[in-house]
């Protein structure tokens, strides 16, 4: 009987390809039990989607243009504030556009939340759904879900006000959307503050806080909810006015606030999602962010996909964010790997914490694959952007997954994903690239791999990782 010598190169019929979601994805057991239902139809009186797009379209018309000038102006930035060197563009775009540079600086800011340009530096390029604006009425709706997911950042919050009393507005305004789309019809002001009120209130006790006047200034002892309450409630309104989500009339009562048809679309579409997680095997809807994707690693992508937009649609992005981004952090590979699939959904809104990932050497290639992919790279080239060392620690790093979650034969296959052409080159830059979980993944393949002569090279190595020799 002959085998293979450790140092004899592996036979390869194709380009090698790094590790994707595709890969993470060998960990997972495949659901073959999963519920369906038929799809729900929206609202009786709800317009149609091409409608829909027509009307998010004109919402949108001023960030389109600014979007359009932009990507012909590649070498100009409009996300400056009064005072820096960019501030002529502004004034340029102004000109060329008939805008006043606040107008522009406005739609730029949906622009850009809307997923219609891409920043490189100073650099603006066309995104994905311009280029897709006219002929994709799904790509503009999610453009158009997009900023209304980032209403709280069109309109500056007011002056004075506590951040944590703005965060719990935030979180409670999802309540009140509920109430204006059940309403299907204007609702006063003073009836949303009350519920706004009760809200925040039941939030601060599933906290565990207790309002104290002596101690936390800033807020109304009396109801225990945020001093300024009112202000922070048109501050919200104004907000969701401003993406097109509903619209603020008189009424005998004072200002009163109806849904446009984007927004009761939106807020049902929402709902939906909440109610498909509540329905669904995994059912992770109230689950923290590492729960959840542990429930997800046993689904298809697809399926996956869903719970991922259900469990985000029962939060405020930011802190879904943060919470992925924790999880990434943590020791699992195949969840920091999940958590990443999680905020591809996310999409625009979690780039600015993307992008800060990639000062941390653990999540530097997942971040860098997840920016090329969003700045329209094949998800089969976006490996390219990773330098050898990357591309290796992200191979032990999927091993690791592998290792702990999927089969013997799952990890040999892996073998084949590796940039290295030989066995020896790939287990001399494992050696070298300082991976905390070389050792383990190392001892696992050799004792997975069916030829006796690589896995002695395997196990030569993970001795010499395990006791820092050459």
């Amino acid at each position: 009987m002959t085998s293979r010598k450790p140092d004899e190169p592996l036979a390869r019929n194709s380009r090698l390809r790094l590790v994707r979601p595709r890969a993470l994805a060998t960990a997972r057991r495949a659901v073959t039990t999963r519920r369906t239902r038929p799809a729900p139809r929206p609202p009786e009186g709800t317009p149609p989607r091409a409608e829909l797009a027509r009307q998010a379209r004109h919402v949108l018309a001023d960030a389109v243009r600014i979007a359009r000038w932009a990507a012909v102006e590649r070498g100009t930035g409009l996300a400056a504030r009064p005072g820096s060197e960019t501030v002529p563009a502004q004034e340029r775009a102004a000109t060329a556009l008939g805008l006043t540079p606040g107008q522009v600086r406005a739609g730029w800011d949906r622009a850009r939340l809307a997923g219609l340009v891409e920043l490189h530096g100073d650099t603006a390029r066309p995104g994905w759904r311009l280029r897709a604006w006219d002929r994709d009425d799904s790509a503009v709706l999610r453009g158009w879900v997009a900023l209304f997911d980032a209403w709280s950042l069109v309109h500056p919050a007011p002056a004075g006000v506590e951040a944590s009393a703005v965060a719990e507005v935030v979180e409670a305004v999802p309540q009140v959307l509920s109430l204006l789309q059940l309403s299907q019809g204007p609702v006063p002001v003073p009836s949303l503050l009350d519920l706004l009120g009760q809200r925040v209130e039941e939030l601060r006790e599933e906290r565990c806080e207790v309002p104290d006047a002596a101690d936390a200034p800033g807020r109304d002892a009396g109801s225990g909810a945020p001093e300024g309450l009112p202000a922070l409630l048109d501050w919200a309104l104004e907000g969701l006015a401003a993406v097109g989500a509903l619209t603020l009339d008189p009424g005998r009562e004072g200002r009163q606030a109806t849904l446009t048809p984007l927004g009761n679309w939106a807020v049902w579409v929402k709902l939906e999602q909440i109610c498909v997680a509540a329905q669904s095997p995994a059912g992770n809807i109230e689950q923290s962010a590492e729960d959840m994707l542990r429930g997800c690693a046993r689904l298809t992508p697809g399926p996956a996909r869903d719970e991922y937009r259900a469990w985000l649609a029962a939060r405020t992005l930011s802190s879904a964010v943060s919470e992925l981004l924790a999880v990434a952090r943590g020791e699992d590979a195949l969840l920091r790997g999940l958590a990443f699939e999680a905020l591809r959904v996310v999409g625009a809104p979690a780039e600015a914490e993307v992008r800060a990932a990639l000062a941390e050497p653990p999540l530097r290639p997942y971040a860098l694959l997840w920016l090329a992919e969003y700045e329209g790279a094949d998800p089969d080239d976006a490996q390219e952007v990773l330098t050898r060392e990357e591309a290796t620690w992200l191979w032990v790093d999927t091993a690791a997954a592998v290792a702990d979650h999927g089969e013997s034969d799952l990890l040999v296959r892996h073998l084949d994903s590796a940039v290295q052409g030989t066995v020896p080159a790939l287990l001399d830059e494992v050696r070298a690239v300082g991976h905390p979980r070389t050792v383990q993944v190392l001892v696992a393949l050799a004792a997975a791999h069916p030829d006796p002569a690589l896995a002695k090279a395997v196990r030569r190595a993970a001795f010499q990782v395990h006791t820092g020799g050459a």
